[in-house]
Protein backbone atom coordinates (compact mmCIF):
# COMPACT_ATOMS: atom_id res chain seq x y z
CA UNK A 1 0.00 0.00 0.00
CA UNK A 2 1.09 3.54 -0.56
CA UNK A 3 1.44 6.35 1.94
CA UNK A 4 -0.61 9.53 1.99
CA UNK A 5 0.28 12.90 3.46
CA UNK A 6 -2.47 14.79 5.26
CA UNK A 7 -2.07 18.53 5.93
CA UNK A 8 -4.44 20.55 8.11
CA UNK A 9 -5.30 23.74 6.22
CA UNK A 10 -8.02 25.32 8.36
CA UNK A 11 -8.01 26.04 12.08
CA UNK A 12 -9.87 24.07 14.72
CA UNK A 13 -12.14 26.78 16.12
CA UNK A 14 -15.87 26.02 16.54
CA UNK A 15 -15.69 22.42 15.32
CA UNK A 16 -18.09 19.63 16.09
CA UNK A 17 -16.91 16.98 18.55
CA UNK A 18 -16.68 14.37 15.82
CA UNK A 19 -14.38 16.44 13.62
CA UNK A 20 -12.26 17.64 16.54
CA UNK A 21 -11.75 14.09 17.85
CA UNK A 22 -10.92 12.82 14.36
CA UNK A 23 -8.28 15.53 13.96
CA UNK A 24 -6.85 14.49 17.34
CA UNK A 25 -6.78 10.83 16.29
CA UNK A 26 -4.91 11.85 13.15
CA UNK A 27 -2.49 13.83 15.38
CA UNK A 28 -3.28 17.10 13.59
CA UNK A 29 -3.24 19.77 16.28
CA UNK A 30 -2.53 23.04 14.49
CA UNK A 31 -2.81 24.64 11.06
CA UNK A 32 -0.09 23.66 8.59
CA UNK A 33 0.75 20.44 10.42
CA UNK A 34 1.32 17.30 8.37
CA UNK A 35 1.20 13.57 9.01
CA UNK A 36 2.04 10.56 6.87
CA UNK A 37 -0.27 7.56 7.15
CA UNK A 38 -0.87 4.32 5.31
CA UNK A 39 -3.57 4.54 2.64
CA UNK A 40 -5.97 1.99 4.11
CA UNK A 41 -9.74 2.10 4.54
CA UNK A 42 -9.62 3.26 8.17
CA UNK A 43 -7.32 6.22 7.50
CA UNK A 44 -9.14 7.21 4.31
CA UNK A 45 -12.42 7.13 6.25
CA UNK A 46 -11.01 9.43 8.94
CA UNK A 47 -9.65 11.81 6.31
CA UNK A 48 -13.05 11.92 4.60
CA UNK A 49 -14.64 12.96 7.91
CA UNK A 50 -12.32 15.99 8.13
CA UNK A 51 -12.18 16.70 4.38
CA UNK A 52 -13.38 20.28 4.87
CA UNK A 53 -10.32 21.09 7.01
CA UNK A 54 -7.47 19.13 5.39
CA UNK A 55 -5.85 18.35 2.07
CA UNK A 56 -4.24 15.00 1.22
CA UNK A 57 -2.62 12.96 -1.52
CA UNK A 58 -0.05 10.28 -2.31
CA UNK A 59 3.45 11.21 -1.18
CA UNK A 60 6.64 10.05 -2.88
CA UNK A 61 9.99 8.94 -1.43
CA UNK A 62 11.90 12.13 -2.21
CA UNK A 63 9.38 14.32 -0.37
CA UNK A 64 9.39 11.95 2.62
CA UNK A 65 13.19 12.29 2.75
CA UNK A 66 12.97 16.09 2.60
CA UNK A 67 10.30 16.14 5.32
CA UNK A 68 12.37 13.94 7.64
CA UNK A 69 15.55 15.97 7.14
CA UNK A 70 14.08 19.49 7.23
CA UNK A 71 11.09 19.13 9.57
CA UNK A 72 11.53 15.84 11.45
CA UNK A 73 11.91 16.53 15.18
CA UNK A 74 13.03 14.35 18.05
CA UNK A 75 12.58 14.91 21.78
CA UNK A 76 14.23 18.13 22.86
CA UNK A 77 13.01 19.90 19.70
CA UNK A 78 16.14 18.82 17.81
CA UNK A 79 16.20 18.08 14.08
CA UNK A 80 16.38 14.44 13.03
CA UNK A 81 19.65 13.58 11.29
CA UNK A 82 21.08 10.51 9.63
CA UNK A 83 23.57 9.86 12.46
CA UNK A 84 20.66 9.59 14.93
CA UNK A 85 18.95 6.99 12.70
CA UNK A 86 22.10 4.90 12.30
CA UNK A 87 22.82 5.02 16.03
CA UNK A 88 19.29 4.13 17.19
CA UNK A 89 17.72 1.88 14.53
CA UNK A 90 20.83 0.74 12.63
CA UNK A 91 19.54 2.00 9.25
CA UNK A 92 20.55 4.92 7.06
CA UNK A 93 17.89 7.33 5.86
CA UNK A 94 17.39 5.86 2.37
CA UNK A 95 16.96 2.29 3.60
CA UNK A 96 14.62 3.47 6.39
CA UNK A 97 12.43 5.26 3.83
CA UNK A 98 12.25 2.13 1.65
CA UNK A 99 11.26 0.05 4.70
CA UNK A 100 8.72 2.74 5.67
CA UNK A 101 7.13 2.76 2.20
CA UNK A 102 6.88 -1.06 2.28
CA UNK A 103 5.19 -0.93 5.73
CA UNK A 104 8.04 -2.82 7.42
CA UNK A 105 9.00 0.20 9.57
CA UNK A 106 6.96 2.99 11.13
CA UNK A 107 7.88 6.51 12.14
CA UNK A 108 7.30 5.57 15.78
CA UNK A 109 10.12 3.00 15.46
CA UNK A 110 12.52 5.96 15.71
CA UNK A 111 13.00 6.52 19.45
CA UNK A 112 11.84 9.96 20.58
CA UNK A 113 10.50 10.96 17.13
CA UNK A 114 7.50 13.29 16.99
CA UNK A 115 5.01 11.68 14.52
CA UNK A 116 3.93 14.93 12.88
CA UNK A 117 5.60 17.71 10.92
CA UNK A 118 5.08 21.44 11.50
CA UNK A 119 5.20 23.21 8.14
CA UNK A 120 5.36 26.87 7.15
CA UNK A 121 2.57 28.47 5.13
CA UNK A 122 3.17 27.79 1.43
CA UNK A 123 5.35 30.11 -0.60
CA UNK A 124 3.10 32.17 -2.91
CA UNK A 125 0.09 31.14 -0.81
CA UNK A 126 -2.63 28.61 -1.39
CA UNK A 127 -4.59 28.29 -4.60
CA UNK A 128 -6.79 31.13 -5.87
CA UNK A 129 -10.01 29.63 -4.53
CA UNK A 130 -8.75 29.99 -0.95
CA UNK A 131 -8.92 27.63 1.98
CA UNK A 132 -12.69 27.19 1.92
CA UNK A 133 -13.05 25.68 -1.57
CA UNK A 134 -12.26 22.10 -2.63
CA UNK A 135 -9.17 21.49 -4.75
CA UNK A 136 -11.32 20.34 -7.67
CA UNK A 137 -12.89 23.84 -7.80
CA UNK A 138 -9.58 25.70 -7.53
CA UNK A 139 -9.31 25.83 -3.73
CA UNK A 140 -6.93 24.24 -1.24
CA UNK A 141 -9.02 21.55 0.47
CA UNK A 142 -9.56 17.90 -0.38
CA UNK A 143 -7.83 15.21 -2.40
CA UNK A 144 -4.96 16.35 -4.66
CA UNK A 145 -3.39 13.07 -5.82
CA UNK A 146 0.32 13.61 -6.64
CA UNK A 147 0.06 17.42 -6.42
CA UNK A 148 0.44 17.16 -2.62
CA UNK A 149 4.19 16.77 -3.19
CA UNK A 150 4.40 20.22 -4.80
CA UNK A 151 2.47 21.78 -1.92
CA UNK A 152 4.71 20.14 0.69
CA UNK A 153 7.85 21.33 -1.06
CA UNK A 154 6.48 24.88 -1.06
CA UNK A 155 5.72 24.56 2.67
CA UNK A 156 9.19 23.36 3.68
Amino acid sequence: MSKIAVIQIRGAVKLSKKIKSTLEMLNLKKKNSCIIVEANNVNIGMVNVVKDYVTWGEINEQVIKELLLKRGKIVGNKLLDEDYLIKNIKLNLDSFIKEFINNNKKLRDIPGFKPYFRLKPPIKGFERGGIKQPYSLGGALGYRKEKINELIMRML
